[in-house]
């Protein structure tokens, strides 16, 4: 087990990712709700902010300078270019977080959790698959969110980000009923040691959150 100067176990890390509209934002609250001392680590990005997105809740958004800039400095775990947006990983927070011994999720896509793993390959690589093809595209046209070319654009990369989790990813999970879903990835991460104070807090309901 890593241990840190403190000689205090340093924390793991968790990646969770899947293509855009299969829920995985909605899990990874969940999930981060129903297990006591699990930290979301909140990504950069300079698309602009969604309906009901907060600044530092759901992402840091930066404009491109600052993002670029990030990059230069090494400031950042892993970053990609997605659908014309930037998205990284602040390095700072993620292994100030792990040094505390506390276990970390992030939310990336698969470009990122492929960087991650080189960094951390002993992270937990979660990838949330939709139940088919028809399901996905559904989800994806009620998000509302996007342009009808954006929605097309997200749908045709959602196969190809699909067959790389198949080759980099250790647990693959269908979110064909949202609460198993969640269910079956606080299986996974609970896996991942915890502080004896842990708990998954489920009370068998999902809110609105």
């Amino acid at each position: 087990m890593n241990r840190n100067d403190n000689n205090k176990a340093r924390g793991k890390l968790i990646v969770l990712s899947g293509p855009s509209g299969v829920g995985k934002s909605t899990i990874c609250r969940e999930v981060i709700r129903r297990v006591e001392g699990l930290e979301l680590s909140v990504s950069l990005t300079t698309r602009p902010p969604g309906p009901g997105e907060q600044d530092g809740r759901d992402y840091w958004f930066v404009s491109e300078a600052e993002f670029r800039e990030r990059m230069e400095q090494g400031l950042l775990l892993e970053h990609a270019e997605v659908f014309g947006n930037l998205y990284g990983t602040p390095k700072d927070k993620v292994d100030e977080a792990l040094d505390a011994g506390k276990n970390v999720i992030l939310e990336i896509d698969v470009q990122g959790g492929r960087q991650v793993k080189t960094v951390y390959p002993d992270a937990v690589m979660i990838f949330i698959l939709p139940p088919n093809d028809k399901a996905l595209a559904e989800r994806i046209g009620r998000r509302g969110r996007d342009a009808e070319e954006v929605a097309e654009t997200r749908l045709n990369g959602a196969s190809n980000e699909i067959a790389a989790a198949w080759q980099h990813y250790d647990n693959m999970v269908i979110n064909e009923d949202l609460e198993h879903a969640v269910k079956e990835v606080v299986q996974i991460v609970r896996g991942v040691p915890q502080g004896p104070d842990a708990s998954d807090g489920s009370d068998g309901h999902i809110g609105d959150a």
